[in-house]
């Protein structure tokens, strides 16, 4: 499942810096010299490297197709080894055996312990197979955006440096509160109402404050409550009405760590009475599941809060795929088109949001708004 075809998960991306004149020839260099190759010494935990998207044992590049219209779209695909962690335990229990049963010691010291350990794991590892993994990317050369089909923090420090080492440019994780890819003038109405918690800033005066690690469990918030203000229907400004409602599933959270509380709310609609009650208590959305129409087109997702990523997405119901490459082709575009479209809209729906959450209006007219809802 992924960009060809089924349900899609995947993270967002900004990029800095620009390819060279001749980009068409530099892409097809890199990916050669970058491409995945299976002979990996054994001592190495992890190989990487591109593959196609569409045949993944195709890391030639020669006849692959990488690029559609825009946009550049690969595998990137990595090898791990892995010790199981029981396999070790049970081996090693075997191994100070035999230690003992040889050496006619009563107990294994700390630093025999170790050696023994150390021993144990390297026979292991040289043994164990490498496991693939593949993650599908698409990247808009001339919007300088990327998505990844992975939410694996793992997985995207690895996306991270490998596109860096290939391509020179460094790539950094989208969410739409950094003021990284705000407008000037916002990430300063950012930077102000952050301020608002002080005591010692009176220009915050009518300003609530803003703690920018919770903007995107705030913004699902404040969609729950727009989603039922006009029967699921929410305007934005230059794009008109959406209709969004929440659906099936909602996880509300509080605290941190191993201090955190978790609520999840299950059923066909995401209004449930323990949901609203655990917003009272202050618990705050982390991730919902949406449904979002506009134009004819619906799609059905859930979005993760803390980091803005898209999970299991559902797209629009499109043409079947025809035979004929060219028919394909357009087929692979129209996906990636559609992906965008849900991407697009709920970042115009931030930007709604944050509009409204870093003006006095939040105080004065819709958090008062939003308390009303909760009660009722």
């Amino acid at each position: 499942m992924g960009l060809l075809k089924g349900t899609v998960s995947f993270s967002l991306y900004r990029l800095e810096g620009s390819l060279p004149a001749s980009a068409d020839e530099f892409i097809h260099q890199q990916l050669k010299a970058f491409a995945f190759r299976s002979s990996a010494p054994a001592s190495e935990e992890k190989a990487i490297g591109w593959t196609s998207l569409e045949n993944v044992l195709d890391t030639d590049f020669e006849g692959a197709k990488y690029i559609w219209g825009d946009y550049l779209m690969l595998t990137l695909r990595i090898d791990r080894k892995t010790v199981p962690p029981s396999l070790q335990r049970i081996r090693l229990l075997e191994a100070e055996q035999d230690f003992l049963s040889e050496t006619g010691q009563k107990r294994i010291y700390r630093e025999q312990r170790e050696d023994l350990r150390e021993r144990v794991h390297l026979e292991l590892f040289s043994k164990a197979q490498p496991v693939p993994a593949f993650y599908e990317f698409c990247w808009s050369v001339s919007q300088k955006s990327l998505i990844l089909c992975s939410l694996s923090e793992k997985v995207i420090d690895d996306f991270q440096d490998f596109f860096k080492q290939t391509f020179s440019l460094s790539v950094y994780p989208y969410t739409p509160w950094d003021p990284l890819w705000l407008d000037e003038e916002s990430a300063n109405r950012l930077s102000l109402a952050e301020r608002a918690a002080l005591a010692d800033a009176p220009e915050t005066a009518g300003l609530q404050a803003v703690d920018r690690t919770s903007m995107g469990r705030e913004f699902l918030t404040w969609l729950w409550f727009k989603s039922e203000e006009r029967n699921g229907s929410v305007y934005v400004p230059g794009t008109g009405d959406v209709e969004l409602i929440l659906v099936r599933r909602l996880v509300l959270e509080s605290g941190d760590g191993e201090y955190a509380e978790t609520v999840v709310c299950q059923g066909m609609h995401a209004d449930l009475t323990e949901g609203r009650e655990a917003l009272r208590q202050g618990k705050k959305i982390k991730e919902a599941r949406i449904k979002l129409e506009k134009d004819g087109d619906a799609w059905e997702f859930t979005l993760k809060a803390d980091r803005f990523h898209f999970q299991s997405l559902k797209l629009p119901v499109m043409t079947d795929w025809m035979e004929d490459s060219e028919d394909r082709d357009g087929a692979v575009l129209e996906r990636i088109y559609l992906v965008e479209g849900a991407t697009k809209i709920m970042v115009s729906l931030f930007r709604v949001f944050l509009e409204i959450r870093l003006s006095p209006r939040w105080l004065s007219l819709e958090s008062p708004r939003i308390a009303n809802w909760l009660e009722q």
